[in-house]
């Protein structure tokens, strides 16, 4: 009897130290911190799509769907990306041209792997422009090493290549840091990442086989410091009107070697 009495009292003191337990608010993690505040208030605002979608898949799942398939003889294309991409107002600069705006603004290669067969392959697109990696640079979902960040440029070029899509690859953009706006962007960005980037996506465009085309934002935005020409970026990383202005001419150029005579029609 004494040892059923024992047994019977230390489960009713294991069931109560469960119930403790599991009324105690859970305890959430800290993010590292970076050593830019205002890059650790943005990741920690951020925390709950890093764990529910962190692709983000939601934003053009409805716009997706209600996408028609291209007409017969369409050059569709898709302009891939970060908020470079999703604040340019493809209508103004292209007007009547089959364009579809599929950025996203803070994302890194990492989150636009996820998101690649929804927003551009299921979109069936002749070409895709990818302008990704400053957010890589600034570490927006974490430190990323240089050979990462090109592993996923690979690996988003290979998916093109498998679908039978062309792309074309975007320099990464300058930043500058002459306003004070500009200030906290420019110490995220390291401007020799940025070139070492350049560099590695010009050499692997130049490789024929690897079937992609470098666009070169870059020396049309740079000054003669390396940086972001000031009166391009207000905030000294995303273009501003006169920046687009100058970027579309060289995106349509891209477009239409790409395409070849079909893009000239």
């Amino acid at each position: 009897m004494r040892s059923c009495r024992n047994f019977r009292s230390l489960t009713i003191i294991l069931v109560l130290g469960v119930s403790a337990l599991a009324q105690q608010p859970a305890q959430i993690p800290a993010i590292p911190p970076t050593g830019f505040p205002g890059l650790d208030q943005y990741r920690a605002s951020r925390i709950a799509m890093f764990t529910d979608d962190f692709g983000e898949l939601a934003r053009y799942r409805d716009a997706n769907a209600a996408l028609k398939p291209p007409a017969p003889g369409e050059n569709r294309v898709v302009f891939f990306g970060d908020s470079i991409t999703d604040i340019w107002r493809l209508e103004e600069y292209f007007p009547g041209k089959p364009y579809i705006n599929r950025g996203i603004g803070g994302q890194t290669t990492s989150q636009m792997l996820v998101r690649f067969r929804q927003d551009v392959i299921d979109l069936q697109p002749r070409v895709v422009i990818i302008l990704a990696g400053t957010n890589d640079i600034a570490g927006n979902t974490g430190p990323m090493r240089l050979e990462d960040i090109e592993a996923n440029y690979a690996s988003l070029a290979q998916l093109a290549r498998a679908n039978n899509i062309k792309a074309i690859y975007s320099s990464v953009l300058p930043v500058h840091n002459y306003t004070e706006r500009s200030k906290d962007f420019f110490a995220q960005r390291s401007p020799d990442k940025v070139l070492a980037l350049n560099r590695w996506l010009k050499d692997y465009c130049a490789t024929a086989s690897n079937g992609c085309l470098y666009l070169d934002y870059f020396s049309a935005l740079v000054d003669d410091k390396g940086l972001m020409k000031k009166d391009l970026a207000d905030d000294g990383l995303h273009p501003n009107a006169v920046g687009y202005k100058i970027m579309a001419p060289l995106a349509e150029a891209a477009i239409e070697k790409e395409l070849g005579e079909s893009g000239a029609r």
